[in-house]
């Protein structure tokens, strides 16, 4: 049986979609037979780099997947430690997510020791190669992190291209990012609408996941603000907590005369809940000013929900125009546009499309292209 780690964010850790992806990984892998376990943080940000109000979840532990908690991403010792531990253990394959250049030096310290045993291959899963936010040091850290791996996948376009600007010939695959599909079963709108107290007959758009300026809400609110949106009554749920400040967001709300056109639940959405947001929704919205790929859109089609995306990153080729959803630029006049013609051909428009599209993302194909790629190592 050959031995697997994860290494990335996990319980109980709050790493939104990426500690999601690792709970769902580890466990279509020990289904398939792998022996495969998660190696996660004990300290993945410090408190005053922390843009949310709490970075550990108090749902319970994912069943069926075994968790080490043992990295501090910012404490040198840690990293060595760690790195000769995993070392001795012996993995057949490493699989280490990378999201943020910040986690360069300690993952590329950990991986670099555990593959002095010339026995464990390095893959990476990138969500991000260069961030949507810049930092001082991101090349630095991104470098001397991807130059430790031996192959690596991406899950969209935009991130292959990166990667590739940073390590041009280094054995990577582009992977489909799988569907989130261990938030429950589709249910009906009307009864997800109850559980929200939303009313049931309401034009309803949802805007899911954590709040930064690089997602444009702010754009958002400002296409919710025309004139013929208000005359068709359409409300905005927005569903996520603020990763930035959440007073100017209110402020675009006052300015815009929003306040009977947006629902606000400005919290973390425990996994428990997330279906109810999602099934609520007449379509998604993910107006973003950049983007690689993103998790809500995995969610989106798993519900089957159509969707509004723009035009940025891999964000398009995910959702093939005027079927399985709406591509705008990333304008308010654009988005403004896509809403309405949204509601012009209406939410059963985009079902056929839905289901179509859904059946290219398993985890079974992320499973066998990552083995597949282990194995050319």
């Amino acid at each position: 049986m050959q031995k697997i780690l994860i290494i990335g964010p996990a319980h109980p850790l709050r790493g939104g979609g990426i500690t999601t992806f690792n709970h769902r990984l580890a466990k279509e892998f020990t289904a398939q037979g792998f022996d495969c376990s998660i190696v996660s943080f004990s300290l993945q940000y410090p408190s005053f780099l922390f843009p949310g109000k709490s970075q550990f979840s108090d749902e319970p532990a994912p069943e069926g997947v075994t968790i080490h908690t043992l990295i501090n991403s910012v404490n040198p010792l840690n990293w060595l430690l760690v790195g000769r531990k995993l070392k001795t253990w012996a993995p057949d394959l490493v699989i280490v997510r990378f999201w943020l250049p910040l986690m360069g030096p300690a993952l590329g310290t950990i991986i670099r020791l555990v593959r002095k045993n010339k026995q464990t291959k390095i893959i990476c899963i990138a969500d991000n190669v260069i961030p949507h936010e810049k930092r001082p040091g991101d090349k630095t850290f991104t470098r001397y992190f991807l130059k430790s791996c031996d192959g690596f996948i991406t899950m969209s376009e935009k991130v292959w291209a990166d990667l590739r600007i940073f390590e041009p010939s280094k054995p990577a695959k582009l992977v489909p990012h799988p569907l989130y599909d261990n938030f429950g079963e589709k249910f009906s709108k009307e009864q997800a609408r109850r559980k929200l107290q939303l009313q049931i007959n309401d034009k309803i758009l949802v805007f899911f996941g954590f709040i930064r300026r690089y997602k444009g809400l702010d754009m958002l609110l400002q296409a919710m603000a025309d004139k013929r949106i208000k005359e068709q009554s359409i409300k905005l749920l927005i569903a996520g907590e603020f990763y930035e400040d959440e007073q100017h967001y209110r402020a675009l709300i006052e300015t815009f005369k929003l306040q009977d056109q947006v629902i606000l639940h400005n919290h973390f959405i425990a996994d428990i809940d997330v279906k109810n947001y999602i099934c609520a929704a007449d379509c998604i919205v993910q107006p973003y000013r950049a983007a690689t790929q993103s998790g809500v859109t995995p969610l989106a089609y798993h519900f089957e929900k159509p969707m509004i995306v723009t035009n940025v990153g891999g964000l398009p080729s995910l959702v093939p125009h005027e079927k399985a959803g709406l591509v705008a630029e990333p304008d308010p006049k654009s988005i403004t546009e896509a809403i309405l013609h949204f509601y012009e051909l209406g939410e059963t428009h985009f079902l056929p499309g839905l289901l179509e599209e859904k059946t290219k993302y398993s985890w079974e194909r992320m499973v066998a292209e990552i083995t597949s790629l282990a194995s050319s190592l």
